[in-house]
């Protein structure tokens, strides 16, 4: 059974910074793609940054030169360090993996899903 564990949410202002961890355990996603999503209230889940095994990173728009997505494979870990934090960055955010092929910008293209870590910017 794969687990994966999101934790370093929380209360942000807004230009702060806070750093989300992804734990991924029962096995090593060392060859496969991770990546964040976020929800807010009432809209859809959206994709926000994704990582090959090699560390090729994608971003949505929104968050391109803010936040950075980073792994370290050893640990079966993988981060978003979110920088310039804006209020409409307000959202649970969760994390994705699978076991092989690209990262995605698509939901519905990722195996496991974290259960979701609350991120809330104040204005």
């Amino acid at each position: 059974q794969v687990q994966l564990v999101e934790s370093g949410g929380g209360l942000g202002q807004t230009g702060g910074s806070l750093r989300l961890s992804c734990a991924a355990s029962g096995r090593t996603f060392s060859t496969g793609a991770m990546g964040w999503f976020r929800q807010a209230p009432g809209k859809e889940r959206e994709f926000v940054a994704a990582i090959s095994w090699s560390g090729i990173r994608y971003y949505s728009d929104s968050v391109k030169g803010r936040f950075t997505i980073s792994r370290d494979n050893a640990k079966n870990t993988m981060y978003l360090q979110m920088n310039n934090l804006k209020p409409e960055d307000t959202a649970v955010y969760y994390c994705a993996g699978k076991p092989g092929g690209a990262p995605g910008r698509l939901a519905s293209s990722y195996d496991y899903w974290g259960q979701g870590t609350q991120v809330t910017v104040s204005s």
